[in-house]
């Protein structure tokens, strides 16, 4: 497969690392020659220096024997450009990050037809993800399939948990009326992700994440020696495009939002856009106003300012006030596996989002949906399981699953089943999988 991406920043670079693990003929295309030389230097990618908008030298790549063309530039007017030269010029599929959300939300134009056959919205995937991290209070990371009939959850193991020192295999024992797989530990103050076996050690203060089905979420707050908490009061640091959809996705939801933004313009305008909203004028980095604001009774604190440390400081506040759950937008996203470290719930990064968005349309299998853990280099798959792929021969135990990748789970008629060692995977079946990035080939061939 051929893939061209234009633009190597973030979303950019990140997208070329994961497919780098595989096979792929990838062309990496940017004006700065320093990001080129980096991503060279680290992954294995073809890169070209230029203006991806010149048509000579997207001839000069083969633009027409490209399978997928992906526009992820830091500028939403040129990724259209670029998607609609690049459909024209023969590619056959063309994705473009865009900034306006309303684009992804206008059906009245056909986008396709003009060359663009997709669009993510990184602002967008942002404020949604707040929203679900808010509807499970107690987990730092969470991931819903089927509207929640399975569920990834992920959170720091407390010392109150009765998990502590037990093994995954002694915990599944031990607590079989809890349906529960575990599908990774990442240990307190390191950077490994431990796909764990049946002999792995529960730890106090490791990050874990489980797969469960609905039913099965309000025992696991037990095992995680946590209490579950109701979050209806949030404050919001930030009145950019994040903010705005974030408050009006949570007023929809009928929480209490306060909207804290420092432009008094703005304030104005949010003001009259959200008026399910209290938009307070004032500077969010200012200790007296958010006691003003009487941030000690909040239940969650966003904090998405366009400046990472300024929403790290402003969330930290937020803890030594009482806030049970704080959220951080951060640019950088080395920054993402220091939450529990530095005493955050949850860091999110909206360009992570954007390249997990676009990462599932190439790949192999049919792949209803991929996501990121926010704290772990991994993706968690959810693949339709097709007539006789290679998963469907045998029992879960006697598949050859790489050791660097788990089942978490599988939903067959609307109906969350955990996929033990007895348990057969069926054609029709949507099968959970996480992985770490260098095993994803592998996983794909059973999906084939």
């Amino acid at each position: 497969m051929k893939i061209i991406i234009a633009g190597a920043g973030d979303v950019g670079f990140h997208l070329a690392k994961l497919l780098s693990f595989e096979s792929q003929d990838i062309y990496l295309v940017d004006l700065n020659a320093e990001k080129l030389e980096y991503a060279s230097n680290h992954i294995d990618v073809i890169t070209k220096k230029g203006d991806a908008t010149s048509i000579k030298l997207l001839k000069e790549i083969n633009i027409h024997k490209a399978d997928i063309f992906l526009a992820v530039t830091e500028s939403q007017n040129t990724n259209f450009t670029l998607a609609v030269l690049a459909k024209k010029l023969g590619a056959k599929k063309t994705i473009a990050r865009i900034s306006n959300h309303e684009f992804t939300q206008n059906s009245e134009i056909d986008f396709a037809e003009i060359g663009i056959d997709s669009m993510i919205s990184p602002g967008e995937l942002a404020a949604d993800e707040i929203k679900m991290l808010l509807h499970q209070s107690a987990f730092n990371d969470t991931i819903e399939f089927e509207n929640g009939t399975l569920n990834i959850l992920g959170s720091t193991l407390d010392y109150k948990s009765p998990l502590i020192n037990l093994t995954v295999q002694e915990a599944r024992k031990r607590f079989s009326d809890v349906e529960f797989i575990t599908i990774a530990i990442k240990p307190e103050n390191s950077s490994e992700t431990i796909i764990p076996r049946g002999n792995s050690v529960y730890r106090p203060k490791d990050q874990i994440y489980f797969s469960a089905p609905k039913v099965s979420i309000k025992k696991l707050y037990k095992l995680m020696g946590k209490k579950p908490f109701g979050v209806k009061d949030v404050m919001i640091l930030g009145g950019g495009k994040i903010g705005i959809k974030a408050a009006r996705n949570l007023c929809d939801n009928k929480f209490n939002i306060k909207l804290i933004e420092i432009d008094k313009e703005k304030a104005k305008d949010i003001a009259e856009k959200l008026p399910g909203a209290l938009v307070i004028w004032g500077d969010g980095r200012i200790v007296e106003l958010l006691e003003e604001e009487n941030i000690s009774q909040m239940d969650a604190f966003v904090a998405v300012t366009g400046n990472s440390e300024t929403n790290i400081m402003s969330c930290l506040v937020a803890k030594s006030k009482g806030v049970k759950k704080t959220i951080a937008l951060v640019e950088n996203m080395d920054y993402i596996n220091i939450s529990q470290t530095i005493g955050i719930d949850t860091l999110i990064n909206k360009k992570l989002l954007a390249a997990s968005a676009i990462f599932k349309y190439v790949r192999k299998g049919e792949v209803l949906k991929l996501a990121n853990l926010h704290n772990v280099d991994a993706e968690v798959l959810e693949f339709r399981v097709k007539e006789n792929s290679l998963v469907t021969k045998n029992l879960i135990k006697d598949i050859n699953l790489t050791k660097k990748a788990v089942f978490g789970g599988v939903i067959r008629d609307g109906i969350a089943y955990m996929t033990f060692g007895d348990f057969q995977i069926l054609a029709g079946d949507k099968a959970v999988v996480f992985c770490l990035p260098e095993a994803i080939h592998s996983v794909e061939k059973l999906f084939n």
